[in-house]
């Protein structure tokens, strides 16, 4: 799934808001109009980054943003870890909590509404489609030795955390590691993020090596290669990770909420869907 020119044109309308310096907005333009085939809207925009660094200095950070979404749902933890186990089946309950945690992003959302987000919990379900595919994904966990997941952003990790618990109990043998951004991009988790929601604690925790909004395999530092060729079953979470990563002939489970125009359109489903889809290598 890579960039159309709606999207495209999306992107470069969010860089248009930003400033409205011609030359800044001239080298956008030319870094989208000579975009490679398999460029998807992650690298792009860290590719903005760089340039938006040289002419303007830092971008401005969401340091702040991503600690209070930590700990908003740090504050709601034991909460849905007691609804998750009171659940008739907690490790597919847990899966379904996490990829609700995915609403909290702050790239593909022009908000992020606290009232919206408790709501989908209230409404999360799987859809007939998800639960053959839920099937799929546990029956591999279960002959599986190791499992790794590529987060997305903060607030959701714990969420993940929660998931990730359920996952142990229920398959021991699984060798768990996540991998995260390798730096600040927008609200997506860094391996400090990951610490410090306690991750860690269940889990081995890998950088990416780059800060990009998705994991691009040519990108990747060789230990984030290595955890992705060597894994038995990965688990992507977000839109950024799935526009990077999908057609690219490897078995993988993505879990995301569809929260624009691109991803509402290929699936053919309401803004804020939840998808639970497996890729067959």
């Amino acid at each position: 799934m890579r960039i159309n020119e709606s999207c495209a044109e999306c992107l470069f309308g969010k860089q248009k808001r930003l400033t409205g310096d011609e030359k800044y907005l001239g080298e956008i333009r030319e870094l989208l109009d000579n975009r490679g085939e398999d460029d998807g809207g992650p690298y792009m925009v860290y590719l903005f980054n760089q340039v938006y660094e040289r002419y303007f200095g830092a971008r401005p950070s969401y340091k702040e943003i991503k600690k209070k979404y930590n700990d908003l749902v740090l504050s709601m933890e034991d909460t849905f870890r007691e609804k998750i186990e009171a659940s008739d089946n907690p490790i597919e309950t847990a899966l379904l909590y996490a990829r609700v945690g995915n609403y909290i992003d702050f790239g593909a959302m022009s908000d992020v509404d606290e009232e919206t987000f408790l709501r989908l919990f209230e409404e999360a379900e799987w859809s007939e489609h998800d639960k053959g595919t839920v099937a799929s994904f546990l029956r591999q966990c279960g002959s599986a030795k190791s499992f790794l997941l590529l987060a997305d952003n903060c607030g959701e990790i714990v969420l993940d955390r929660l998931f990730i618990e359920q996952l142990k109990k229920a398959y021991p043998q699984l060798d768990v590691q996540v991998m995260v951004r390798g730096g600040e991009a927008l609200n997506d988790a860094t391996c400090k993020d990951a610490c410090y929601v306690g991750i860690d604690r269940v889990a081995r925790v890998i950088s990416s090596g780059l800060p990009i909004t998705g994991t691009v395999y040519g990108k990747l530092s060789e230990e984030a290669r290595k955890a992705m060729d060597d894994a038995d079953v990965i688990l992507s979470k977000g839109q950024g990770n799935y526009e990077c990563l999908n057609n690219q002939g490897r078995h993988i489970f993505y879990s995301f909420l569809c929260k624009c125009d691109l991803f509402t359109g290929r699936f053919k489903v309401p803004r804020l869907t939840g998808m639970f889809v497996e890729e067959q290598a």
